[in-house]
């Protein structure tokens, strides 16, 4: 079902919830050499499972999440904090929800205090669980090691797929199943399960991958190397080494979920495996060089409720953290549907401007009704995968009306940028941007490169070609 961006990405596993008490701290405890915290903050958000489908839910593609939600005060938060934003299909569950809280100073961890996560048996598939695997365009199950993954009845699912499945396993859970198209464990895991040093050569790593690959029966494993990036191995062939983008120094909380997600989001849109653990590499160096999963937030309780932005989770924290810096938020937005010169020039313009640079992308069906049947060339989902893999680019939203006036609503940027001779002409967008004190601006352009005029030199050359 690749290409099908109605087709859901499944993520099946074990869901936590996952709450950062936040402080500030001036001063060490007179009994001992701790910090004294003081005025904490809460924040909570989807944890395990949970969170690798909430960071998938960033697409242009459905998610839906299946794992046990025990019925307590934290899966009943689980719950909230999901709602509207995928569709989850909670199994009935007789444990209790795992809880991990963080303490933080700021964006220092200091101490975890892990809760609940008591072990119980899981009821059975509903059949709207059954379904949406039957029609998924790729399946994650992200194994936290709670029991999920060892039920007979989930496993005998997952063996009959007949899509992608992304294994991202656990020390404590069970082996993939048979036929798992990409299996993603960390250098940990690996020494873990293969039995080897956690500082083994390149060698030692590729030998324990390949072992493992085998024993699995996977079509390929991929091992994640932290800040080295990744190491992409297929059966007997020479790995493949992947070098790591905007890798942070901070707390990597998540990075795995963001990185599994990512994958399986590309074998969903019909990658290959090797190409599917690139753009995860980039996805998850992109998440922690943005704070992990510390910026994650889906309660605000300081923002006004006109300021809360709408869009997918990864676009609120980041226009969040942006803000709480007293950045700029710049957006501009187009069809880009095949990227020219001329646009990477817009876009550069635009981000110099400020301080992150949000990307309205037309949907294919407004690019339609705006440039006629014949377009898009590309789907929005390849469109917004390259606009997303540019430095110069924060985020990308798509939407599906005809201007972005509705989209600006809930981003409501700072500045809103367009390339183009607009010279002694009021740009469309300023009175949407004047409801909230932002400015519409025209950035620096390169004249005479069009989409319209690529695709005509290409009809021609294709038509020269038949004679």
């Amino acid at each position: 079902m690749a290409g099908d961006l109605t087709a859901p990405l499944v993520v099946l596993g074990d869901a936590l919830l996952d709450v950062d008490l936040i402080a500030g701290s001036a001063r060490l405890s007179p009994e001992a050499p701790v910090p004294v915290l003081h005025d904490p903050v809460e924040h909570r958000r989807p944890g395990g499972a949970a969170l690798a489908a909430l960071l998938a839910a960033d697409g242009p593609r459905p998610v839906v999440l299946v794992a046990p939600v025990a019925d307590d005060e934290a899966g009943r938060q689980l719950r909230r904090l999901l709602a509207g934003r995928l569709e989850l299909i909670a199994l009935p569950w007789a444990g209790s929800t795992p809880v991990k809280t963080r303490l933080r100073v700021a964006d220092h961890p200091v101490a975890r205090l892990d809760r609940g996560g008591d072990p119980g048996p899981i009821g059975p598939l509903p059949p709207r669980a059954l379904a949406v695997l039957e029609s998924a365009a790729a399946v994650l199950v992200a194994d936290y090691g709670r029991g999920v993954t060892t039920d007979p009845a989930v496993r005998a699912a997952l063996a009959g797929l007949r899509c992608p499945l992304v294994w991202d396993p656990h020390p404590r859970g069970a082996e993939p199943v048979p036929g798992a198209t990409l299996v993603t464990p960390n250098l940990a895991e690996l020494a873990g399960f293969a039995g080897i040093e956690a500082g083994a050569s390149l060698a030692g790593i590729r030998r324990a991958a390949q072992q493992l690959a085998r024993q699995w029966q996977a079509g390929s494993l991929c091992v994640t190397l932290g800040a080295r990036g990744a190491m992409f191995c297929l059966a007997d062939n020479a790995p493949h080494l992947i070098a790591p983008v905007l890798v942070g120094t901070g707390d990597t909380c998540g990075a795995g979920d963001c990185f599994a997600g990512a994958a399986a989001a590309g074998l969903a849109d019909g990658v290959l495996p090797s190409e599917a653990a690139e753009l995860a590499v980039a996805a998850a160096g992109r998440f922690v060089a943005a704070g992990a999963a510390a910026g994650v937030r889906l309660d605000l309780p300081d923002a006004a409720p006109d300021d809360r932005c709408d869009e997918p989770s990864g676009v609120a924290a980041l226009l969040e953290r942006v803000r709480r810096r007293h950045g700029v938020v710049v957006a501009t937005g187009g069809c880009f549907d095949l990227l020219h010169a001329g646009h990477i020039a817009t876009l550069q313009a635009a981000r110099a401007v400020g301080d992150c640079l949000v990307v309205c992308l037309n949907s294919d069906d407004s690019v339609r009704r705006l440039k006629g049947p014949q377009r898009p060339l590309q789907p929005a989902a390849d469109r917004a995968r390259v606009l997303a893999a540019l430095e110069c680019v924060d985020a990308v939203v798509v939407f599906d009306e005809d201007t972005p006036a509705a989209v600006l609503r809930r981003i409501r940027p700072d500045v809103w940028a367009k390339g183009g001779d607009y010279s002694g002409v009021a740009l469309p967008e300023s009175a949407v941007l004047a409801e909230w004190g932002g400015e519409a601006v025209t950035v620096p352009y390169l004249p005479g490169r069009s989409t319209t005029a690529l695709v005509e030199l290409a009809r021609q050359a294709d038509a020269g070609s038949a004679w």
